[in-house]
């Protein structure tokens, strides 16, 4: 019985989430072979760049060991609140047209640690891409733990379409090779992989402006053309970006001239025009337990799932 009960309820929010990512344009997870690439950083300028060329967008944090989006975007404080309904949650407002959903929010102590297995993690996921109330939204932004474990497969297995993957890495060999393993992740489970974005490709000196290379430069590119899958292009180092990343301020608004900050809005861009709206097709799934109600008006079926 408890193994019905179960099987049940997985089914009823895989529909749940279904419902939820259909009504969102693009879904992009984000993702990096290993830690200290500056992945989060990536993501929550990316997701201001593109709220500033008039997108809605949401941010899902699934780095759960270590739940940093929050405090990059000045929102630590924030709670998720219940739905309308009771039945879901509401994630929490940045600023208008960009929201976020982080276990952080969920913690008593911001410095307490997570000791969970996979099954714990995976539930947690599916948990916030199903029962949170995203609403419409034309991005969501999934942002990951380092490597290519349960939080990314997850996500993937768990969203019906995966609009692409965007893989942040530093210039050195070492984050380099296990970028490649990201990069076959993606083409493994069958995600289109949008491009590779090197993070950290010089540090900007804010004394004479002379760019220098602290990691090396150019290894990002040079494995996209190994690879196969688009370069998006250098985000160097900058002071105040770092600066901006522990007070939680915007710093794509705030610094619009800098280096950074025009490469980030020329990715945003990019992105924006090589990717195209996922919607999932009630009609794939006819006849099947997993059938969405819209697909019922145009089928023959007597599966268990329909709806007069």
């Amino acid at each position: 019985m408890a193994e019905q009960n179960a099987a049940n309820e997985m089914e009823q929010q895989d529909k749940r989430i279904r419902s939820a990512m259909d009504k969102i344009g693009k879904k992009i997870i984000i993702m990096s072979g290993k830690g200290g690439v500056g992945k989060t950083t990536v993501t929550i300028n990316l997701a201001n760049a593109l709220v500033d060329a008039g997108h809605t967008v949401g941010v899902l944090d699934t780095d759960l060991h270590g739940p940093n989006v929050a405090k990059m975007f000045g929102c630590e404080n924030g709670v998720l609140n219940a739905s309308p309904d009771g039945n879901r949650f509401e994630p929490v407002k940045v600023r208008e047209g960009l929201y976020v959903v982080s276990l952080s929010f969920a913690l008593e102590q911001q410095d307490a640690p997570i000791i969970w297995r996979g099954a714990m993690k995976t539930g947690v996921v599916r948990q916030f891409i199903g029962d949170v109330d995203w609403g419409t939204l034309d991005y969501l932004l999934i942002d990951t733990p380092p490597g290519t474990g349960d939080e990314q497969l997850t996500a993937i297995q768990a969203i019906p379409e995966m609009t692409g993957s965007i893989v942040v890495t530093t210039p050195q060999e070492v984050a380099i090779l296990d970028s490649k393993r990201s990069v076959s992740f993606s083409k493994k489970l069958n995600v289109p992989v949008i491009g590779v974005i090197e993070n950290m490709s010089g540090l900007i000196c804010p004394h004479c402006g002379t760019e220098i290379p602290v990691f090396g430069t150019g290894g990002g590119e040079k494995m996209c053309k190994m690879m196969d899958v688009p370069f998006l292009g250098k985000i160097p180092m900058e002071i105040p970006l770092m600066e901006s990343e522990d007070t939680g301020k915007n710093y794509i608004d705030g610094t619009p001239e800098s280096p950074s900050s025009k490469k980030m809005r020329e990715i945003a861009l990019y992105i924006d025009a090589h990717t195209k709206v996922s919607h999932y097709d009630p009609n794939d799934l006819q006849g099947t337990s997993h059938c969405s109600p819209e697909a019922c008006a145009h089928c023959t079926s007597n599966c268990s799932s329909r709806h007069s």
